[in-house]
């Protein structure tokens, strides 16, 4: 049994990435193959897998959710768009002096007006006076990960987006898939290496550490995701050809993994608060492709129940003597799991 101190670690602050690559796929690749580490260059992927191997990738598009404002009493107020509910709904975080109750409205980005509605746990239900995607995409702001200390610019606003995102909704990006330019991905073609989509909108929790040191009391945060027929029947036929189901992020080993909770996997939309510790036996992916994260989060969690705690430990150590970026605008590992079902 593990709890949560055997998955902190220390990181010096200089490997934390700031910025991303000039170029998508200059990335390095630290590839995990058991006890054996091989330091790579992202482009190597190409050389990983083999045809007939189905990459699985998170269409899903990062919100500008980010705004500032201020209530009727003058008072300032932050909001973080965490998930919309319908075009004029949303929850979202609010961080202000004094939490405002249902009915009060707020001024955001000094061009329009929300009402506040009814709580739903820590976040606020937001009511928009027109499109909630128009008005987020014209007054919003990118929601940067809180370990990224500039402001977003436009450069952000292309880089921290994959370059297939295509369904709106999400509140951080699916990182693994920022490596993949459109070169990249048409070799990946031309050798047969295939290709399917989930959508997982990624949440806020994403970045918060666990806090209990008995891992069975953490809560896990929610996220919504849907799991298309046609990625079904994708991985059905890879898996009966005996090729390999490798999950581009975490995000997308989570829907994979929520959606096959039954035994098999199966299509529909729902929300997962999954949480996999060492232990959990994988019913669908057999690979992974992943960023660095951190310590003491859920995502390391689920690393080391993919490819080992103590794998994943040595893993770590190296990146970190060898210099490797982490984290969100940072390197790749790419991982196989022993611990299948």
């Amino acid at each position: 049994m593990y709890s949560l101190s055997d998955f902190d670690f220390n990181l010096p602050q200089e490997r934390i990435a700031q910025f991303p690559l000039p170029d998508r796929s200059a990335s390095r690749l630290l590839h995990v193959d058991g006890a054996r580490l091989h330091d790579r260059q992202f482009t190597d992927i190409i050389d990983q897998l083999q045809p007939g191997d189905l990459l699985v990738m998170n269409d899903t598009r990062v919100l500008k959710a980010r705004f500032f404002g201020v209530k009727e009493s003058g008072g300032k107020v932050e909001a973080l768009v965490e998930r919309v509910l319908d075009t004029r709904t949303v929850l979202a975080q609010l961080r202000a002096s004094k939490s405002p109750g249902p009915g009060v409205k707020i001024r955001l980005a000094d061009a329009f007006d929300v009402t506040v509605g009814e709580r739903a746990g820590e976040f606020f239900t937001l009511h928009f006076g027109a499109d909630v995607f128009e008005l987020i995409e014209q007054y919003g702001r990118l929601p940067l990960p809180p370990y990224i200390e500039h402001a977003p610019g436009e450069f952000d606003e292309t880089r921290y987006q994959t370059v297939f995102n295509k369904v709106p909704g999400a509140v951080a990006a699916p990182t693994a898939g920022l490596h993949f330019d459109e070169a990249l991905l048409d070799k990946l073609k031309a050798k047969g290496v295939q290709f399917a989509y989930v959508t997982l909108h990624v949440g806020a929790g994403t970045f918060q550490p666990v806090r209990t040191e008995n891992l069975a009391e953490h809560k896990m945060h929610t996220e919504w995701y849907t799991m298309p027929q046609a990625t079904v029947d994708a991985v059905r036929a890879t898996r009966a050809a005996g090729r390999d189901v490798v999950a581009v992020g975490t995000t997308s080993l989570r829907a994979l993994e929520s959606a096959s909770q039954s035994g098999q996997l199966e299509a529909g939309s729902a929300d997962t608060a999954l949480f996999i510790t060492p232990g959990y036996q994988f019913k669908t992916v057999t690979r992974l492709i992943t960023n660095f994260h951190l310590p003491k989060s859920t995502l390391l969690m689920l690393v080391s129940a993919f490819a080992g705690f103590t794998e994943i430990r040595h893993a770590y150590q190296h990146a970190i003597a060898n210099e490797y970026r982490f984290f969100s605008y940072g390197d790749a590992m790419l991982l196989t799991t022993p611990n299948r079902a």
